[in-house]
């Protein structure tokens, strides 16, 4: 059975206007753990979960797009960079570990647009690593469990959050890396 051709697009483009709504749901919940956080926390769950789904379907159809290639890690870093921001404003999680995730998110993003007249970078093995671990995370931090489970639920938040972090520094580096190496090999076929 085919799929109409702009399916994956589409779907990526609804995980992005996803991300308002959720960010509206958890800091109108305001931290008190009510039906709004947990309505927040299940969006935010279903949109990052839905990632695959996207590129499964443009792959499997091939009906992969480079418009698909460019979009779709925006969607990821529109609903977790939307996360990051709501946890910080409600000191759930500290501005810093935020801000170098935006610091890392926007690069590479910017990036991308500078050099897609040339070619698409298309997310990697370890930039998809990264979003995983921070969809783990996030999906953790979100949820207010601690009122299900205790407050030993912080502990796993911390390694996670921790985790994701260092997945988000190490996979900006090797964008970098791997862009230099390519930029590299291109001037010296030339």
């Amino acid at each position: 059975m085919a799929i109409p051709r702009q399916l994956p697009n589409t779907i990526t483009i609804v995980r992005i206007l996803c991300a308002p709504v959720f960010l509206w749901l958890l800091l109108a919940d305001a931290g008190a753990d009510g039906a709004l956080r947990w309505w927040a926390a299940a969006l935010f769950i279903v949109a990052i979960a839905t990632d695959g789904i996207d590129g499964y379907l443009a792959r499997k159809h091939e009906i992969v797009t480079d418009l698909g290639k460019l979009l779709d890690p925006i969607a990821d870093k529109v609903l977790t960079g939307f996360a990051f921001i709501g946890l910080s404003i409600l000191a759930e999680l500290p501005w810093w570990i935020t801000i170098v995730v935006l610091i890392r998110e926007v690069g590479i993003t910017v990036y991308r647009f500078m050099v897609v007249s040339d070619h698409v970078l298309a997310a990697a093995w370890m930039g998809k690593l990264k979003t995983v671990a921070q969809a783990v995370a996030l999906s953790l931090a979100l949820l207010p469990l601690w009122t299900l489970v205790g407050e030993w639920i912080f502990w796993v938040n911390g390694v996670t959050m921790t985790i994701a972090v260092v997945l988000t520094i190490a996979s900006g580096i090797d964008y970098v890396v791997s862009e230099v190496r390519a930029a590299r090999e291109k001037r010296t076929s030339s």
